[in-house]
């Protein structure tokens, strides 16, 4: 039995900044977790004297 292709059209009546805008928050949402984790691991790997929030030439 051969395959049929779907094909989806969807009507839109919004312009499509308002459509981009709305599925980037979707996205955005929904990788939210994976872009937390990666900012983690990230930070793990600087060394502790390069990390944010010390002036240098200071000691703590």
């Amino acid at each position: 039995m051969k395959q049929r292709k779907l094909s989806y059209r969807f009507h839109d009546p919004n312009p499509a900044a308002v459509t981009a805008d709305y599925i980037l928050k979707i996205f955005i949402e929904a990788n939210a977790g994976k872009v937390e984790a990666a900012i983690q691991k990230a930070a793990e790997t600087i060394p502790a004297d390069e990390k944010p929030g010390r002036c240098q030439g200071h000691s703590a």
